[in-house]
């Protein structure tokens, strides 16, 4: 039981494994694509900052009016800030502060904020260095690029800070991932297309698996069961050879009767009168036996059955023998001049999906072992009872496996 637990188990993964495999890929891809997206806008986004910084300190507009800053805050701003403003628009950046040494902003996007001290750290900058990164300040969260400005002498007389707010960065990240997503979706359905089909083929894979295991099954136990017969056959030879060598033919005539007897009547008669049915049960008997299938019969007929007749019987018990069944159960009755057939056994029984299917010449749900092809005698039984102006059923009997009912004129 365990092993089989354990086996439903791994055949559940290996089914199930490529969808979860792809829809994995799908999302990592997605995420690693996003993560790219993101940092390449971030990497443009302070390109672009400093080099709008870089370019407005080397203006020698803004060399001259940073000079007038100590005399005349109000004269520099007004000689800078239409420029800051220009700048903003143009370059597509969210401020552009320029500041004295001292840290006063002489240009600011808010009005209220020009000649008032910068509201972040400026002394590096002011010092000769550089700085690219993200800061908060009076505007917001922003990724800026702060620069010094020279006077012609080399001498350090201010810095200029370019920013772009954290949130339009991350506006332009979201539409990215926008763009990205039906792409990702389309990934994502064509993947789970070809991973159904690759389970599909894996479970018919496994259905084929799994029939070849009942088949060989039922091979082990017909095998099994010849085996034992073979021996009891043997056993009773000698017997029967005993009582010939001795003269009591009567007494091996009772026994070999006793061996395989004909228990099936007609109305509590024998089959004297029916020759051809007594035959074909004997021979039915035998071949159902060597499959390790018991037969029982029944039947209650006052006319002849034919060959016909005998040919729907043979067939269908032979199916349920070959259906890995133990027990095989044929009645047959008239009444009204029409015999009545009914074969059930405790088979394989019939998948539903393959009874409307079933008695097309060609097709059987038995593999073909010997290459000579499969599929006829069904075909057969259905074209003959057809012709009899009869028809015949088939369904589920109570012992799980296949029962098959069918009508046929008498003659």
């Amino acid at each position: 039981m365990a092993k089989r637990l354990t086996a439903r188990g791994a055949r559940l993964v290996m089914l199930f494994a490529p969808t979860v495999i792809v829809v994995a890929v799908v999302v990592l891809t997605t995420g690693i694509a996003y993560a790219v997206q993101e940092r390449g806008i971030r990497e443009t986004t302070g390109e672009r900052v400093s080099s709008v910084a870089s370019s407005l300190a080397e203006l020698t507009q803004v060399r001259s009016a940073l000079a007038l800053v100590h005399s005349d805050v109000s004269a520099a701003a007004a000689e800078l800030q239409p420029l800051a403003d220009v700048i903003e628009r143009a370059a597509g950046v969210d401020y552009v502060v320029i500041s004295d040494e001292r840290g006063i902003r002489v240009t600011h996007p808010t009005p209220a904020e020009r000649g008032k001290r910068v509201s972040t750290d400026n002394s590096a900058v002011i010092a000769g260095e550089t700085f690219l990164g993200t800061e908060t300040g009076t505007i917001g969260r922003t990724l800026r690029a702060k620069v010094p400005v020279r006077a012609a002498d080399g001498e350090i007389i201010g810095a200029l800070s370019v920013g772009i707010l954290e949130s339009r960065i991350a506006d332009d990240a979201s539409e990215a991932l926008r763009r990205l997503l039906p792409w990702a979706l389309g990934a994502l359905v064509v993947g789970t297309l070809l991973s159904s089909t690759v389970a599909a083929l894996l479970e018919r894979r496994f259905r084929r698996l799994d029939a070849a295991a009942r088949e060989y099954a039922g091979l082990r136990r017909t095998a099994a069961a010849l085996q034992e017969q073979s021996h009891e056959f043997v056993t009773r030879l000698h017997v029967i050879h005993g009582l010939v060598t001795h003269g009591d033919t009567s007494e091996a005539l009772r026994y070999i009767e006793g061996i395989s007897p004909v228990t099936t009547t007609v109305h509590g008669e024998s089959l004297s009168t029916q020759p051809l049915l007594r035959a074909t049960v004997d021979a039915l008997r035998a071949e159902l036996s060597a499959h390790g299938a018991r037969l029982e019969a029944e039947f209650a007929v006052t006319s002849v059955v034919d060959e016909e007749v005998s040919l729907v019987i043979a067939n269908l018990c032979r199916n349920a023998g070959e259906a890995h069944a133990t027990v095989v159960h044929c009645a047959l009755s008239e009444l009204d001049g029409v015999f009545h057939g009914d074969i059930s056994d405790d088979g394989d029984g019939i998948e539903p999906a393959d009874i409307e299917r079933l008695f097309t010449r060609g097709v059987s749900t038995k593999a073909d072992r010997t290459g000579t092809g499969r599929g006829i005698g069904l075909d057969l039984v259905r074209r003959t009872v057809a012709g009899r102006g009869g028809a015949v059923e088939v369904g589920r009997s109570a012992s799980g496996g296949a029962r098959f009912r069918f009508t046929m004129e008498a003659r």
